[in-house]
């Protein structure tokens, strides 16, 4: 059976923002599974914890044979790290995009305060989330982000978890090959030289031109770089 692949989206998103690389994937003869994570998509009603993620990422691998590439963007990166160290036996290879910065207590909170108060609008913040994407994004990126929805909702359950988890000090327990992804002006990529110096088997790909939506914003670089870790997984 050849590696599958399970991809983990970003914070507010949703599995639709990963339609380019399934489709890509399926082309190239691979099972390509998108989650949706505690609090978004279809699973909106639920409360996001990071316990929850990473059951999330591990029933997802168990329903594709046990074991597979997890490919996660943002919240999906910091997720992906925190599963891979818990169950090492399902990972294969981890592709973790646009989440080189540790998320420090002293940086999430002013996030939370902002979030708050973006909540406070009429429409919770929605009209401005559309326009942001529409102004940052191409137009099929923007409507595959927009397919599933935006989780206004979600941001301070997803702020007070990520904040309690510590990427680098898990990635010191992850065992197989970790491939950072950043968009060459992604604002998250601070810490890169920490967080390769952590991984046991790092590698750093700086996408020229990318921001920090990098596999949305330079689709077809993103599915290289995954289907480039696949064919090294499988010599």
């Amino acid at each position: 059976m050849r590696l599958p692949v399970v991809l983990v989206h970003g914070v507010r998103t949703s599995r639709t923002m990963w339609r380019a690389q399934v489709e890509v994937l399926e082309r190239a003869g691979r099972t390509a599974v998108a989650v949706d994570l505690p609090g978004h998509g279809d699973r909106g009603s639920e409360v996001f914890t990071a316990q929850g993620a990473v059951n999330t990422i591990s029933d997802a691998i168990e329903g594709v044979g046990g074991r597979a590439l997890v490919v996660g963007l943002s919240l999906g990166g910091y997720t992906g790290i925190a599963h891979a160290a818990r169950h090492p036996e399902q990972v294969a290879g981890l592709v973790a995009a646009g989440c080189c910065t540790r998320p420090l207590r002293l940086l999430v909170e002013p996030w939370r305060w902002a979030v708050r108060g973006v909540g406070l609008l009429p429409d919770r913040g929605a009209s401005l989330n559309e326009k942001v994407a529409a102004l940052v994004l191409p137009e099929a990126g923007a409507v595959d982000v927009g397919a599933g929805g935006f989780a206004l909702h979600v941001m301070d359950d997803v702020l007070r978890e990520v904040g309690a988890l510590r990427p680098t000090a898990d990635l010191r327990d992850v065992e197989c090959p970790v491939w950072f992804v950043n968009g060459r002006y992604d604002h998250f990529r601070g810490e890169e030289r920490r967080f390769l110096a952590a991984a046991r088997d790092g590698r750093l790909v700086v996408v020229p031109g990318a921001t920090h939506l990098v596999s949305l914003v330079r689709p077809e670089r993103f599915v290289r770089v995954v289907l480039e870790a696949l064919d090294e997984l499988e010599p």
